[in-house]
């Protein structure tokens, strides 16, 4: 293709030259402010203009992945209490999910398990109890490789929904958050550390597995449940 629109510009510049010589011997000659060289230009920025419009749609950006936070959290016992007396999220909290949705879609994983709701937390990490994680070196790269390494990298070809569901153990987490929240009797929202200790009452499920890899155990999470309020648990 370079081959050819070269041959194309030099013929054209070629052909441009004889008239040139010619309208010397003759009647016929350029207006006076037109020039041989303009006119080459003109015909090269045409050619060039002309190919620039077609790489256009070759060079469009991919979409980027876009996690959408929600204002409350998915629930299996909507009929544990009425709507007014149920306590609320906190933002942390909300956006902790939201990135976990968006790390199960990395992964390519068909669902939101508990090792996508640690990483959730991690990447916020903001709250106090990630800075907490962080702390005794639990870290978003650590538990992002014993995820791959526990439960494998997902098909290259596979596309993850844009809210993945959550799975059984992932659910029960959120309504263990809830139902403690409700039993301590105290007002303030639900807390990332509400959702970590979750997380962690699921022992079969592979968030509390990685956690234990990484050196979480009781003793730390019954100094995080000591924590637990509207005013510390963020």
């Amino acid at each position: 293709m370079a081959s050819r629109t070269l041959s194309v510009f030099h013929s054209s510049t070629a052909y441009l030259q004889l008239d040139c010589r010619k309208s010397s011997q003759s009647s016929l000659s350029f207006p006076g402010n037109l020039k041989v060289d303009v006119l080459v230009n003109s015909l090269l920025s045409n050619q060039l203009s002309l190919r620039s419009s077609r790489l256009k749609p070759l060079l469009r950006r991919p979409r980027a992945a876009v996690a959408t936070v929600s204002f409350s959290l998915p629930t299996a016992k909507p009929e544990r209490v009425s709507s007014e007396k149920m306590p609320k999220w906190s933002s942390r909290a909300i956006k902790s999910f939201a990135m976990g949705e968006l790390e199960a879609r990395k992964l390519k994983y068909p669902n939101t398990g508990t090792e996508a709701l640690l990483m959730g937390i991690l990447v916020e990490g903001t709250s106090k109890v990630a800075k907490f994680l962080y702390v005794y070196g639990i870290t978003l790269f650590k538990v992002r490789e014993e995820t791959i390494k526990l439960l494998g990298k997902s098909d290259m070809f596979l596309f993850s929904p844009e809210h993945p569901p959550l799975t059984e153990p992932a659910q029960r987490a959120l309504d263990w958050a809830v139902d403690e929240k409700l039993k301590s009797g105290e007002s303030g929202e639900i807390t990332t550390t509400h959702l970590l200790l979750g997380i962690w009452s699921e022992e079969e499920s592979a968030g509390h597995k990685i956690m234990a890899t990484l050196g979480f155990d009781d003793e730390k999470a019954k100094e995080l449940a000591k924590s637990v309020s509207s005013k510390l648990g963020m």
